[in-house]
């Protein structure tokens, strides 16, 4: 296409100069415009881009939306889910930082993000060593559109859901620029409810049957800054600072029936409310100095969260009519500080990025169980506990990528990281340690064949390590006969990852992947007579073949196409305990339009769909979910106003219906979050609308484990 343009450019530049020379042989001379617009889609040697400048999403949309539009992504919002096809946990960068939010902090974000000031989305399945090596996921980064324009705008968004119950959020943001300054304020707050309903079955000698109808209750009030300030032409600082304020509370009422070789042995019910309050806290500070064509780069950051949660509940014996009241109270301190620097090296033939990172971990919580006796609560010591976790990791990092000709490229990098992991729990004096360094080998090959044919080969190897609750060992009591734990032998997991991918004419790409995972970890849930544990534990390998395929596409200049599908079977190995491998396949396809109904493109419809076909993976066998959504988008007031409608899950078949084999029982679930809704959401923009947030921030990844 390029060579094309070169041409015709080349003609028009030549009959405009022979025209301009005799003039006396010309009265009017047309003025000739050549537009190159770039295509939707497109492979770069390490990641796929979408385009979004160039799609009907790119006006009058939000983050989630347009995100739900880029090939290989899957949204959900309603579980606060952002996940790549073939990958089990993404990272979300903006401008090429890390953006430290997850589960429902970035679904707030996303939704707020307007698709104006996108310019691109890149997917990048297999992340560089310049990266967190944590995880087998992926990562997304979302590049804004530069701002050369200087002055003031801002915008109020509000947000009203109606699920079972209602919904409200706002937001409101003012951005300011000049020549040495880009600033931005943002006010969020938020109050909503929503129902799920969870029943989980253990159908064995021992049997349990279990639902819990609840009422999630969630509110908070946040603050986000940013100021970035030009030292030179050449070299800048900033910061990013993020403090949120709320409630995550519940009420549950659940009922539990226990047997016994078919005979029932207990019925109770439990009504428990669950009250915590939570502060978080994150300060990002950043230097860039560029020297001449190469980059260097300074960070620090610190990250703290400080939930406290009261947990009452009464279980009663619906036989006896006999009542047990315990209070459950709980503190966690998580805190996280990193710092890290970077250099990439630009040179003609070659670009070298190198660097070191160093983060510190700890995590401090203290859980008291008390019963209720003769009007006072009495602590129990064997269901209390104390437990402090501390986790040091050193990394660092070399790559290198060159362009070998007009149809090669490659790129190979190597990171090394190093961790040390103590965990100590004054209670029961047991401690753990592990000490562990490993390396991260990437690896990249593309090949350019022609304008309508691309290939690449990636490779990298990871590790999941696990996340705090993961570790901690204090119990979290449902009822005087459930409760869940942590586990602080758990071990990390390490995988292999292989791609081959291909392009055709910048709109279909299909996408073949190979993962080996070993010594993976999950949750796990025994029965012993009436008391059911649930724990972490590593317990098998598995391995992963996969086939993603997608089209994008643009029809009659009205109507624009998302067609994804996904294919993947699995070979699981139990190493521990009596579960059955599920090997088998599972299947997802999706399918999301949007049509412009209007020339002056104010008015959208967009009518999405997808469905995971019944499935196999690993211990699980998966039944069918879909969901059908449909809205309308419109602009008013020169785009200046924008309100959107939307229903999401109309025919209510999302959610979560499985089943789990060991070979003395059998484990079912079927739950439901209530995500069939109804979104209002109006967006009024004011002052310079050219002028784009300052949405920088710090790579961060680690604030990802702090669940």
């Amino acid at each position: 296409m390029k060579k094309q343009l070169l041409i015709i450019t080349t003609l028009v530049s030549s009959f405009v100069t022979a025209q301009t020379k005799d003039t006396a042989n010309v009265k009017n001379i047309e003025v000739v415009t050549v537009n190159g617009k770039k295509v939707l889609v497109e492979r770069k040697v390490d990641r796929l881009v979408y385009n979004v400048q160039n799609s009907m999403l790119s006006q009058g949309s939000s983050g989630t939306e347009v995100l739900a539009g880029t090939p290989m992504l899957k949204v959900d919002e309603n579980k606060g889910l952002l996940s790549i096809a073939g990958k089990n946990g993404v990272s979300v960068m903006v401008n090429d930082r890390m953006l430290n939010l997850s589960g429902s902090e970035l679904t707030n974000y996303l939704r707020n993000l307007r698709s104006e000031n996108i310019l691109k989305i890149e997917v990048i399945t297999t992340p560089p060593s310049k990266y967190e090596a944590q995880g087998n996921s992926g990562i997304i980064n979302i590049v804004l559109k530069k701002n050369q324009n200087l002055g003031w705008s801002g915008y109020l968004n509000t947000n009203y859901t109606q699920r079972t119950y209602a919904s409200f959020s706002s937001v409101a943001g003012v951005n300011y620029q000049n020549e040495k300054i880009k600033s931005s304020i943002k006010i969020m707050g938020y109050d909503g409810d929503k129902r799920s309903v969870e029943k989980n079955n253990i159908i064995g000698q021992n049997s349990s049957l279990n639902k819990d109808d609840r009422k999630d209750m969630n509110d908070g009030l946040g603050l986000n800054a940013n100021f970035d300030y030009s030292l030179s032409k050449n070299a800048n600082i900033g910061l990013v600072y993020d403090i949120t304020k709320g409630h995550t509370n519940m009420d549950i009422n659940s009922t539990q029936d226990y047997f016994t070789d078919n005979t029932p042995t207990l019925q109770t019910e439990t009504d428990s409310k669950h009250r915590s309050p939570f502060t978080t806290q994150m300060l990002n500070l950043y230097f860039d100095q560029k020297l001449g064509e190469h980059k260097l780069s300074f960070g620090a950051n610190y990250y703290g969260n400080l939930p406290d949660t009261e947990v009452n509940f009464t279980t009663r014996n619906i036989a006896s009519n006999a009542t047990q009241v315990v209070r459950n109270l709980s503190s966690v301190d998580y805190t996280i500080y990193s710092g890290q620097g970077d250099l990439t090296l630009n040179f003609k033939k070659i670009q070298l990025e190198t660097g070191a990172k160093y983060s510190q971990f700890s995590n401090n919580s203290d859980i008291a169980y008390f019963n209720f006796n003769n009007g006072n609560y009495i602590i129990d010591p064997a269901k209390s506990n104390l437990f402090d976790y501390n986790e040091k990791n050193y990394a660092a990092y070399i790559s290198a990528s060159k362009d070998l000709g007009e149809k090669w490229s490659v790129k190979a990098g190597l990171r090394y990281e190093y961790s040390q992991t103590s965990g100590f729990s004054p209670t029961t004096q047991s401690k753990s340690e592990n000490n562990y360094g490993k390396f991260f080998p990437t690896a990249y090959l593309s090949y350019k064949a022609n304008e309508n044919n691309q290939l690449s080969v990636n490779y990298s190897r990871r590790i999941n390590r696990p996340y705090f609750r993961a570790l901690d060992p204090f119990r979290w009591y449902s009822n005087p006969n459930s409760y869940y734990t942590g586990n602080p032998s758990l071990q990390p997991s390490f995988n292999h990852n292989i791609e081959f991918n291909y392009i055709f004419k910048n709109k279909f790409s299909a996408n073949l992947y190979y993962q080996r995972t070993k010594n993976n970890f999950d949750q796990l849930s025994f029965l012993n007579g009436i008391d059911l544990t649930s724990t972490y534990e590593n317990y098998y390998n598995q391995n992963i073949y996969g086939l993603n395929f997608n089209y994008t596409d643009a029809f009659f200049k009205i109507w624009e196409s998302n067609i994804s599908t996904s294919f993947s079977y699995n070979e699981t190995q139990i190493t521990k305990f009596n579960l059955v491998a599920k090997n088998g396949q599972s299947f997802y396809f999706s399918v999301n339009n949007t049509f412009q109904l209007n020339k002056a493109k104010t008015f959208m419809l967009f009518v999405n769909y997808w469905n995971n076909l019944p499935s196999r993976d690993g211990y699980f066998s998966m039944k069918n979910t879909a969901s059908l959504d449909a809205g309308i988008k419109m602009s008013f007031a020169e785009k200046a106003l924008q309100v959107n409608i939307s229903v999401s899950d109309i025919f209510k078949q999302s959610g979560l219906r499985a089943d789990m084999y060991f070979t003395d029982n059998t484990q079912s679930f079927n739950n439901y979050w209530d995500a069939r809704r109804m979104n209002l959401s109006i967006t009024y923009s004011f002052g310079n609308q050219k002028v784009k947030p300052n949405n920088r921030s710090v790579n961060f990844e680690e604030k990802n484990r702090a669940q």
